[in-house]
């Protein structure tokens, strides 16, 4: 897909917009800069390690998708007990199959743009987030009042589906008041036979607010997905982040966490499951700019076949950010001679009182340890699959609502059923 086919396509979308919503300027200087900078190519430091050459290749096409998808949508399908959702279908917002709490306000496109004085936040040197910015489907945002604590969680549910390739920009802005407190489950996943799903999120969580964030990517192989997301905590705020990623030929997360005030903390945690030809990369950036604040990342990947991964994980901690407290480590487990996995943990430390630290660790299934659980008894496949499944519950561990934590290990146990019998 040519930047003259991007253009194209804009084109296209520009002829849909009134030429006086605010978004349609937006829009305009977005893709201005996204022609200047490009896709990115592997000789960029960030991306080295990830080929977009399919990605560049197939031309796919802005969604229409503002029919009503009930015709073609099993909503049993995509049941999870205990939370309310708001469905997303091929990038746009769909109001009728939505619920969610009287807490949140749900705004889109202008109401939220005019509401923050005609200006939406957007990542100046990412081209993918300003390829978003230029054909974000629905400008959605949910905004939830100060002094609000929302017991149930809601989902973000963004289904893909058609025969048709197409290219999906789903746009969400998640602002929390003071002293408040959320749960939120970003869910992909659909039928689509070819799809480029370009999503962001931007995330603002003022003072004394708490937000539990999941991710769970289980698109099909044919999706090509890019999520950006960006994370804005100011004093005493807390963010914890855990993410599941196991669809999608190639799944890359850039992850962006500002600790903008004294006393925040975030917590990011993530299990990657490839298998096939998959490629599934993470590319993550904490930037501490305060002092008095505490961050962690604990990213784990399960590789099996010819599948690979990238995890590039970089704390910057600023002049004035003294007392910071961060932890960042890998761990990677393949299953495959085949399965190649590129770690590169960093951090740029530019304040002298802090407590800091860092590793990463790839191997196999200790031997010895699948020996003794023969030696009890166990065939090889259930004693590989509790090994695999040993590996990765330290993170599933860290998931606070019950219904959640129960979905993502019926998630992992099917993978792991389905992939050790190979």
């Amino acid at each position: 897909m040519t930047l003259a086919h991007y253009q194209t396509q804009f084109d296209q979308l520009l002829d849909r917009d009134d030429a006086h919503d605010p978004i349609h300027q937006i829009r305009k200087k977005a893709f201005s800069k996204f022609l200047k900078t490009g896709f990115p190519t592997q000789k960029w430091e960030d991306w080295r390690f990830t080929d977009l050459s399919h990605l560049k290749k197939q031309s796919y096409q802005i969604s229409d998708g503002l029919d009503d998808p009930v015709t073609i949508i099993d909503r049993s399908t995509y049941k999870m007990e205990g939370v309310e959702t708001i469905v997303i279908h091929n990038g746009h917002y769909q109001k009728a199959l939505s619920s969610h709490h009287d807490g949140i306000r749900v705004l889109t496109g202008p109401k939220y743009i005019n509401e923050r004085s005609g200006q939406i936040k957007t990542t100046a040197d990412d081209p993918f987030d300003l390829l978003n910015t230029a054909f974000m489907d629905s400008c959605l945002s949910l905004m939830i009042d100060r002094n609000i604590n929302l017991t149930t969680p809601v989902r973000i549910l963004v289904i893909s589906s058609g025969i048709d390739p197409i290219m999906v920009s789903p746009r969400v802005y998640v602002d929390i008041n003071e002293s408040s407190s959320a749960t939120l489950i970003e869910h992909y996943l659909g039928d689509a036979t070819s799809t480029f799903q370009n999503s962001s999120l931007i995330f603002s969580i003022a003072e004394n607010s708490h937000l539990d964030h999941i991710r769970i990517q289980s698109n099909p192989v044919s999706a090509q997905y890019v999520a950006n997301l960006n994370v804005s905590l100011y004093r005493n705020s807390q963010y914890n982040f855990f993410q599941l990623s196991q669809g999608s030929g190639l799944g890359r997360s850039n992850i962006r966490v500002n600790l903008k005030e004294e006393g925040s903390q975030c917590t990011l945690n993530g299990l990657s499951l490839s298998v096939g030809n998959q490629h599934l990369d993470n590319n993550i950036l904490v930037d501490h700019f305060a002092p008095n604040c505490t961050s962690s990342q604990n990213f784990k990947s399960i590789l099996k076949e010819n599948s690979s991964g990238v995890f590039n994980g970089k704390v910057v901690v600023r002049k004035d950010a003294q007392k910071t407290d961060a932890e960042q480590t890998n761990k990677n487990l393949l299953l495959s001679k085949k399965a190649v996995i590129n770690s590169n943990p960093q951090m740029e430390i530019y304040a002298d009182d802090v407590r800091c630290a860092h590793g990463s660790s790839t191997g196999e299934l200790d031997k010895d340890a699948l020996f003794y659980l023969r030696s009890r008894g166990l065939d090889a496949i259930t004693a590989k699959s509790l090994m695999i499944r040993g590996f990765a519950m330290e993170l599933l561990g860290s998931i606070n609502h019950k219904g959640i934590k129960n979905y993502l290990i019926k998630a992992l146990d099917t993978w792991i059923m389905e992939k050790t019998k190979k």
